[in-house]
């Protein structure tokens, strides 16, 4: 495809300055302007020559973007199109990496002026860790790409970020926002959701001779854990932004935990072991054995 002359990236963490590393290393980029925050981490980020130029406020990045990815918390990203808005230039496609859709297109459509495009995107990609030091030039090898356009979207514009997360190694699906947020509620927030849960109930049990429990776990409780290390105020987002799938899959999973309970209560083995024997096998499709 065909570079951009400026891009602006606004949040220069693990997935934006992943994205900037590959912009660069594809050439699909002329020059990648960074914003956000934390001004220290940004003129690092340019001296790792990641970015180009930092921008001083969310207008500057705007102005002559031809490219501008929201990678900042979902609640952020309206408030700062709100104040962009009236610095973008003309044809600039608007997009983010953001893991809700429906409510964030609702606003990003109230702010985004005529002539102006905003594609929602979510690449399946990074991790448990953020910032910048983790980014990669391959983060996005191989992973998916979930994009989701309205009726409002310009065919045009829907075609170059197609293209965009293609060229840059993604597998793109296109998925109406209220299904991704049903879907990504029920196999991302959700399980999210239940670690932090789990991390919370563990974290601090004692015994009567042992002050912290869980110094006594395995390999199995680190590894099912891993995800309560992830950024607060990103899931703290996330959860406010799909409530109500969100609480929809936790009423579900709530009824599949009482009835492990009433079996345990029950003392009924067969039930448990039925039980058992009905998650290994979705096990085992999840990681494509059957």
């Amino acid at each position: 495809m065909n570079p951009f002359e400026r891009v602006s990236i606004i949040g220069v963490g693990l997935l934006g300055g992943s994205l900037a590393k590959v912009l660069r290393k594809l050439g699909l980029a002329k020059s990648i302007v960074g914003y956000g925050r934390n001004k220290a981490n940004l003129n690092e980020a340019k001296n790792l020559n990641i970015i180009d130029d930092v921008a001083p406020d969310i207008q500057s990045a705007a102005r002559d973007a031809d490219l501008i990815v929201f990678c900042s918390p979902v609640q952020t990203i309206a408030q700062l199109a709100m104040e962009m808005s009236p610095h973008l230039k003309p044809g600039c496609l608007v997009t983010d990496v953001g893991s809700t859709k429906e409510t964030l297109i609702l606003d990003m459509e109230k702010f985004i002026p005529d002539g102006i495009s905003f594609i929602g995107a979510h690449p399946i990609a990074g991790g448990e860790m953020s910032g910048f030091r983790l980014s990669s030039d391959t983060l996005f090898d191989d992973a998916h790409c979930i994009i989701t356009p309205t009726d409002k979207s310009d065919p045009e514009s829907l075609k170059i970020a197609i293209e965009l997360w293609k060229t840059i190694g993604m597998h793109v699906s296109i998925m109406d926002a209220k299904e991704h947020d049903f879907i990504f509620g029920a196999v991302s927030h959700l399980p999210h959701v239940l670690i932090f849960a789990l991390m919370n109930t563990l974290g601090d049990l004692k015994s009567e001779n042992y002050d912290r429990i869980t110094s006594f776990s395995g390999a199995g409780l680190r590894d099912i854990t891993r995800t309560a290390a992830s950024e607060p105020a990103m899931w703290r987002d996330i959860c406010l932004s799909n409530k109500d799938s969100i609480l929809h899959f936790l009423d579900l999973f709530q009824e599949t935990l009482n009835h492990l309970r009433s079996s345990i209560e029950q003392e009924n083995g067969t039930l448990l072991t039925r039980q058992f024997e009905i998650s290994n096998q979705h096990r085992l499709k999840l990681i494509g054995k059957i």
